[in-house]
């Protein structure tokens, strides 16, 4: 199993943890600092692979995720975004695939 599908799996499996609302405020602490490193590693992947519109997809989440400058929204709006988050490193999975792969 390569690097980016681990990541991949792990983020989704962490975005989606986070939907219900039963964690302490450090679990969407950690969450912000685990997407947006995997995030920006995706984007590296996604430039580094020719597959310009994923490597700007997941420089976008990066910033969104970013734990140092935090973006506050509503836990509605947060559960719409991690969903679809979700999704994307699902899909990652099958589109950012190396050559090797």
């Amino acid at each position: 199993m390569s690097i980016h599908i681990l990541i991949s799996i792990v983020s989704v499996i962490m975005l989606l943890l986070a939907i219900p609302p039963i964690w302490p405020y450090g679990y969407y602490t950690f969450l912000r600092v685990v997407i947006c490193a995997s995030s920006a590693y995706m984007a590296y992947l996604g430039f580094d692979r020719g597959k310009e519109g994923w490597g700007w997809i997941f420089g976008i989440i990066a910033v969104l995720f970013n734990p140092l400058v935090p973006i506050y929204l509503t836990k509605e709006i947060w559960v719409v975004i991690d969903v679809i988050v979700a999704g994307v490193f699902l899909v990652s999975i099958f589109t950012l695939k190396s050559r090797e792969e």
